[in-house]
């Protein structure tokens, strides 16, 4: 067993944050819904940085409405904003979902949203009729930008979802809820794929994987208005109260999780993070547990040809590494467990959340580590670079946020999370599952043989 270290930031000052606001995340959500619009009741800028930070990330047009809210909204409120906005979405794009996505400015001046969506939703049933009115749905996500981050208001959003669509249950439609995380389209994929295999059908909550990386077919793509192909359909959320169970792969779709479970009896497992054997190995038994299938065979080959892997690559290149992992502390506790199983040591685990859950998981990575282990939560990439020049490690693990950090010190870095916006495909890659998890434990061999093998050619022969 290791030493864990928790170490505070120690200054109020935050310096290359590992976190933004709230509602990046909720928009993430919204547009993993078939047909769903984000509507940010805010600021241009608060629209604008995350259509940038999407495009730039997964090469995809990011449709995100705003009501642009100017000095006069901090005086008068926004209401004629937020009315006409919603208004004119449903007429021009008619969307099956609206989700309304608060930010600092609306929060504070104390717009009463949902005063103002049933305002809307009057005026728009009075002027193109009932029926068709109600053919858009309205969900109110509440995301204070001052408090918080943007993993929070995923989970926000999620819970607004659940708490506004979904209806009382009358049958067991046999399928089973997965709440992804803040994940990129080839994890969802694999993680449908492995259910698959199973032989469960799957609701998301919600699904970004086709939205993000839609095949282009102009033959088949609705022109006027366009939706990108996917997403979890508003029916598909409703029926969810009528499922086997919902599994949050991330901490922080708990909310959505217990309300289900609190509301409608669909029993809820939380985390983790399936990222290399033993972390999937616990997401296979819960969903065992839900539907009562077992793993099939095709899966199993699965885990053994990661098993396989590890046996070929581990010993000969990886054992003893020093790792510093940081991001998302959903993936930073997967990926150091994971680190640990490779026979590496997660010398550093960083992340910008405050959380119990991430301090207590870190503990027990540390029974599991050859080395002592240093976990930074709530802290910064500065933080993080002042420990790596005082105590160098082999590699990093993270987003595009330390790639100036990991130049200038000569370490390598294996990008993984979001965003990662200098190099190109990584979000059609899964590394969740059996099979994301062989993809990553060959991410970072190349890497370790690039490094440290490409000088002496010599050495890989032995």
């Amino acid at each position: 067993m290791s030493d864990v270290n928790i170490v505070e930031r120690g200054r109020t000052l935050v310096v290359n944050p590992l976190v933004t606001c709230q509602p990046l995340g909720a928009m993430f959500a919204t547009l993993g819904i078939h047909r769903g619009l984000p509507l940010v009741h805010g600021s241009q800028g608060c629209n604008t940085f995350v259509r940038y930070a999407f495009n730039r990330h997964f090469r995809e047009p990011a449709e995100i409405a705003v009501t642009s809210l100017h000095e006069d909204a901090a005086v008068f409120g926004g209401r004629s904003n937020l009315i006409n906005g919603i208004k004119n979405l449903s007429k021009r794009f008619r969307p099956d979902l609206i989700g309304v996505v608060t930010t600092c400015s609306s929060e504070i001046i104390g717009d009463d949203v949902d005063g103002f969506m049933k305002i809307a939703h009057k005026e728009l049933s009075e002027e193109i009729g009932e029926e068709k009115a109600n053919k858009t749905k309205l969900v109110h996500i509440s995301t204070p930008s001052f408090v918080e981050n943007h993993f929070r208001g995923y989970g926000n959003a999620v819970k607004a979802f659940v708490n506004t669509l979904v209806e009382e249950p009358i049958e067991s439609n046999e399928k089973l809820n997965i709440i992804p995380g803040m994940v990129n389209p080839g994890d969802i994929r694999e993680i449908k794929h492995m259910l698959g295999l199973m032989g469960t059908e799957v609701i998301m909550l919600s699904d970004t994987s086709d939205p993000f990386d839609s095949p282009l077919r102009p033959s088949t793509t609705e022109s006027m208005p366009f939706y990108p192909k996917g997403g979890t359909r508003v029916e598909e959320i409703a029926d969810s109260s009528n499922s086997l169970g919902t599994i949050s792969l991330p901490f922080y779709g708990d909310d959505a999780a217990n309300s289900l479970e609190k509301k409608y009896d669909v029993p809820a497992k939380i985390g983790p993070m399936p990222i290399g054997v033993q972390n999937t190995d616990e997401f296979v038994r819960n969903v065992t547990k839900l539907t009562g299938l077992e793993a099939s065979e095709e899966l199993l080959d699965e885990r053994g040809l990661l098993i396989d892997s590890m046996a070929d690559l581990c010993s000969r290149y990886l054992f003893g590494r020093k790792v510093a992992i940081y991001g998302d502390p959903a993936l930073v506790m997967g990926m150091a467990r994971f680190v640990c199983e490779m026979g590496m040591i997660p010398s550093f685990v960083c992340t910008g959340v405050e959380n119990p859950e991430f301090v207590e998981e870190m503990k027990k990575v540390g029974k599991e580590s050859e080395g002592p282990v240093e976990v930074m939560p709530g802290s910064d990439l500065r933080a993080l670079e002042v420990r790596l020049e005082e105590d160098p490690v082999d590699l990093v693990i993270g987003n595009s946020e330390g790639r100036l950090i990991t130049r200038d010190l000569g370490i390598p870095l294996v990008r993984v999370g979001f965003p990662v916006y200098d190099r190109a495909g990584y979000h059609r890659v899964p590394i969740l599952g059996y099979n994301g998890s062989v993809n990553l434990i060959d991410r970072i061999t190349n890497m370790v043989m690039e490094k440290y093998y490409d000088e002496q050619h010599w050495k890989l022969q032995q």
